[in-house]
């Protein structure tokens, strides 16, 4: 049997971009299931939430914020560490880049190989890749918990819920305007990538999230969430499929059998509901995989690179 080529590389369609005010301080930067970014306008400065894979990308991010502020933009928060989130930092000329301080450990850790994994798999959300620095995406202020910034007189705070999506997941919320930022925590009608996730925190994480009672949400990917029973419709179903496929992979290895069996039996039984989630078919081989691990006893992920993800995807789909 031929090898299938990954998902993603099959994905050549450019999707549309919607630029959506939330309150007179958030707007969502959304482009039907590609990689959000929220922006905050305060009073004296603009913060960027997550920053489009590549610096020529966020030039049309710039573009946007340009039509509704002058304003600088003086922050940067990236609400976790994978590649397609964070390196287009750099085109925003940001007095600041703010993580957590496990995010930041995760980019010591591995942010190298994480930045050729996620290019090698997705050429299309890198588009002119040329146009990155060399390096890594570093922040200079790093938290732990929750940091509160005020923009004049509109308070910020970035907050810690709990594992999820990564170690380090970063949520952004206006308390006076109820607008949460959730980054992949909770996605909307699009796949929760979990090649990097805390199955077993996830749920409770998404509880967190609740209780703040956002009335309005952006979700990583898909588009902005503008009422209560949207902002609920996100939250439950991201929390639906990451129970739902933990909870066949857990079954799987319980009862002892192995990694392409338990994928093919999870993607069969996630299929009917989710299979028309924007990168379904890319994002099942890791999550299960990640599943696997985790169910296993393998308490953290272990690091993707370029090559892991060929042998993956072959041992799976070839």
């Amino acid at each position: 049997m031929s090898q299938k080529a990954f998902a993603s590389h099959a994905d050549l369609e450019v999707k549309q971009v919607s630029f959506t005010q939330l309150s007179p301080h958030a707007w969502a930067y959304t482009a039907e299931g590609d990689p959000n970014t929220g922006i905050v306008v305060g009073d004296d400065a603009v913060m960027v939430i997550d920053t489009q894979a590549t610096p020529a990308m966020a030039q049309d991010v710039i573009r946007r914020i340009r039509e509704v502020t002058d304003k600088p933009i003086k922050y940067v928060v990236l609400t976790h560490y994978h590649a397609v989130r964070v390196l287009g930092a750099s085109a925003y000329k940001p007095e600041h880049v703010i993580a957590s301080h496990d995010t930041l450990d995760l980019i010591r850790e591995r942010g190298e190989q994480d930045k050729a994994s996620e290019i090698g798999r997705f050429p299309r959300l890198f588009n002119n890749v040329e146009s990155v620095p060399p390096g890594l995406t570093w922040p200079t202020l790093s938290f732990t918990g929750k940091m509160t910034l005020w923009l004049g007189k509109l308070e910020v705070q970035l907050l810690q819920l709990g594992r999820g999506h990564t170690k380090g997941d970063t949520v952004v919320w206006l308390p006076q305007d109820k607008v949460l930022f959730s980054g992949d925590l909770v996605e909307f009608d699009a796949t929760p990538y979990a090649g990097d996730a805390y199955f077993s925190d996830w749920p409770q994480t998404l509880q967190n999230l609740a209780a703040l009672k956002p009335e309005k949400l952006v979700p990583g990917r898909g588009a902005a969430l503008q009422t209560s029973e949207q902002v609920r419709a996100g939250l439950e179903g991201t929390r639906a499929f990451v129970s739902e496929l933990y909870a066949s992979v857990k079954a799987g290895v319980a009862a002892g059998r192995e990694l392409n069996a338990v994928y093919r039996e999870t993607i069969d039984a996630l299929r009917p509901k989710y299979g028309k989630w924007v990168i379904f078919d890319h994002c099942m081989p890791f999550d299960v995989t990640r599943a696997f691990d985790e169910a296993g006893g393998l308490r953290d992920p272990r690091i993707w690179t370029a090559e892991r993800d060929v042998a993956m995807w072959k041992a799976l789909e070839g």
